[in-house]
């Protein structure tokens, strides 16, 4: 369906998905795959999510962002809000000046999104998120796989880049299995 074919309905549209959700007949979409080209000459594998995934996922972001803004340690700067890769380094450079430093970690995760487990995951959400409906929608959109050359993959692990709800989860994620680690 076309954008503003879309519009058209978009009133009566996401009055039927608020239903679909509190009744737990929402179905997640399987991401459209596609790839970018890396620096390094690789690809880096997206997933494109639906309309209506987006919709929900961004609704969902929000009310999770609310929560966990409060957990996430300071020293986080990865797809926050208000927070980028110059603010980490002036707190690097900061650091630097004022303390004695004796070490700096500089960590990337080979394909993080896509190796992200689904079981940790949803225990994660667990410790803050009681609500078995947000918990239900976000285990919908981690099962829902990625649609590649016509054929519907399913998905074991991992959590498609480019979905409105990954960031967040990624830094969930991690705050758990890196951060307070680090924090300790």
């Amino acid at each position: 369906m076309a954008g503003r074919d879309y519009e058209d309905i978009l009133y009566e549209r996401v009055h039927e998905l608020h239903r679909e959700i509190h009744t737990g007949a929402y179905r997640a979409q399987a991401s459209r795959r596609t790839y970018i080209h890396k620096t390094d000459g690789k690809l880096r594998p997206l997933g494109i999510a639906a309309v209506e995934d987006k919709i929900v996922q961004q609704a969902v972001v929000k009310v999770l962002s609310a929560i966990y803004e409060e957990d996430f340690l300071g020293f986080s700067y990865g797809f926050r809000r208000g927070r980028g890769q110059h603010d980490a380094l002036d707190a690097l450079w900061m650091g630097i000046l004022t303390k004695q430093i004796g070490w700096i970690l500089d960590a990337d995760i080979s394909a993080f999104f896509d190796t992200i487990d689904h079981e940790w995951m949803m225990k994660f959400l667990q410790h803050r998120i009681a609500d078995k409906r947000i918990l239900r929608l976000i285990k919908k959109w981690l099962k829902a796989g990625v649609i590649e050359d016509g054929k519907r993959i399913a998905s074991e692990r991992g959590t498609p880049q480019g979905a409105v709800i990954s960031p967040l989860l990624a830094n969930i994620y991690l705050h758990y299995v890196f951060d307070t680690w680090a924090h300790h």
